[in-house]
Order: C-alpha cells, then structure tokens, then sequence
C-alpha cells in the first residue's frame, strides 16, 4: 500500500474515532454521572427504569472507550507509517509507469 494511502486512512480513522466518540459518548457519560452521584444504576430502556448492576455499565463503557481508543491509535500508527515511509516519488526507474525520455526513445527506434 502506498505512503499516501496509509495517510489518507490514518486521517479517516482517526476521524470516525473522534466522531462515534462524539456521537455515542454521550449515553457513556450519563451512566457515569449516575453512578458516581446516585450510587446506583437504572435501565432506562423500558417505560419504567429498571435497577441494574453499575458494574455492567462500567464493563460496557469500558469496551466502549477500547474500542474508539483502537480506531484512533490505528489511525496514528497509519498516520506515523504514511509519514515516515518512502513516498510515492521515489519509485525505482524499472517500476515506473507513464511516458519518459527513455521509453520514447525506444518506441521511435522501433518504429
């Protein structure tokens, strides 16, 4: 995969990081004000809230943040291998595609 690629897909993980993060963190950080104030937990899912465990919210907000943590560090290694990586520019002279000096030049002795 080429340097630009890798940089093109750090910025767009780190982005739907950031961006589940903003989304979804919300709920996350309620269950923690409720705990920490309260001392206990509701499931407000239903019509009436229903008492649960706060360690299965904690459990769940845990996976929660791992998971955006791992988006956003994927895009940071990503990132980090676009940049130090040897760009796209230097290509071997064998590899390269599209016209050049040498090429046309041997088209026209063929021809």
């Amino acid at each position: 995969m080429s340097d630009t690629r890798f940089t093109i897909l750090g910025v767009a993980l780190i982005f739907a990081g950031f961006l589940i993060l903003g989304v979804f963190g919300t709920d996350f950080r309620m269950n923690n004000v409720e705990m920490v104030e309260f001392g206990d937990c509701h499931d407000y899912s239903q019509d009436n809230p229903v008492p649960i465990d706060c360690s299965y919210r904690m459990l769940d907000q845990s996976m929660f943040f791992a998971a955006v943590i791992g988006l956003i560090a994927g895009g940071a290694i990503s990132l980090i291998k676009g940049a130090r990586g040897k760009w796209d520019n230097q290509v071997r002279p064998e590899d390269m595609v599209g016209p050049s000096k040498d090429n046309n030049s041997e088209k026209e002795d063929q021809g």
